[in-house]
């Protein structure tokens, strides 16, 4: 006589279907077809949207050999830690008048309860006679960010020459005659760094297309740093010498939404690969952006204050 008993377990397991690991193997990412789901790096960034079609083998595996593929939709990056930073701030006794800030300056702005909290975009509207800032409420996901009165808040701000950090307190939120908000004077201002170029250290998977103009993307490439600016970008050959313009196209993780960036550039220098199949390193600067794209870029620049780097001579 059979035992149904026995057979229960077995039914059970082909009636649940085994949870799918999100990390992909190179096997599993197809080419020339459309992906099923988004492509997102061990850190939750993502590398493809769905939807995106992969052309070559070499661009699969310039993929697996810079990044770690995840398939993003199964990917939990809720605990994912901070980078570390080994950038430490410097303070000389600066004042509100050295940091040359301007009306209309973008600055980031974060509870200082929260340091590991990403920054939020803002503007300097006005500037009192003691030093009280004048802001536009801060932004998170669209809508304003709600501030207490007397909570003190770390700002970032990136000005022509220099990243600086400070704290102000809130000393007045106001709705008329419309929305913004009153800083104290700023405390200890510190100087994360001063250059021409500040840029961020990154990791961003890249689509590149040759040229100024056309509809597809030859190939795959990783941004290792960027600024508000332009980028540097490694890619499998060299895509060109200075001078000439490519297209680009790229997704930035920021504290407000996904933006994706499609640009063009211009190669400002190259540096190629000392041997046969060694990468190429590109300084590009874009050619141009709209407003919405230059605050994205700005904002992720603000997200990563704690990471920046810099150059005395220009892009690289």
């Amino acid at each position: 006589m059979e035992n149904p008993a026995e057979d229960q377990p077995e039914a059970q397991a082909e009636s649940q279907p085994q949870s799918q690991s999100p990390l992909l193997t190179l096997e599993a990412v197809p080419i020339g077809s459309p992906l099923d789901w988004p492509i997102a790096d061990s850190d939750g960034t993502l590398l493809f949207a769905a939807g995106t079609i992969l052309a070559t083998t070499d661009e699969r595996k310039f993929l697996f050999d810079n990044f770690h593929p995840h398939r993003g939709d199964l990917l939990d990056t809720t605990t994912q830690p901070e980078p570390p930073t080994d950038h430490p701030p410097t303070t000389d006794n600066l004042t509100l008048k050295d940091m040359h800030l301007t009306i209309g300056a973008l600055i980031g702005v974060r509870s200082q309860l929260g340091s590991g909290a990403p920054m939020h975009p803002c503007r300097i509207i006005g500037f009192a006679p003691n030093h009280a800032l004048f802001v536009t409420p801060p932004l998170q996901d669209g809508r304003i960010l709600p501030l207490r009165l007397g909570e003190n808040i770390e700002i970032v701000a990136i000005a022509s020459h220099a990243v600086f950090r400070f704290v102000c307190t809130v000393e007045s939120v106001c709705r008329a005659p419309f929305d913004y908000v009153v800083l104290s004077k700023p405390g200890v201002i510190r100087r994360l760094r001063e250059r021409k170029s500040i840029r961020v250290h990154a990791h961003l998977a890249v689509r590149f297309g040759i040229g100024e103009t056309g509809d597809s993307y030859e190939g795959l490439g990783l941004a290792k740093s960027i600024s508000a600016l332009g980028m540097s970008l490694t890619t499998p050959w060299t895509l060109g010498e200075v001078g000439e313009r490519l297209r680009v196209a790229f997704c930035l993780r920021s504290a407000v939404l996904p933006t994706e960036i499609e640009t063009t550039a211009v190669i400002r220098n190259v540096q190629k690969g000392s041997t046969p199949g060694e990468s190429s390193t590109h300084g590009l600067e874009f050619d141009q952006l709209d407003v919405a794209q230059q605050m994205a870029m700005k904002v992720f620049v603000f997200d990563r204050q704690d990471d920046v780097q810099y150059w005395s001579n220009g892009l690289k």
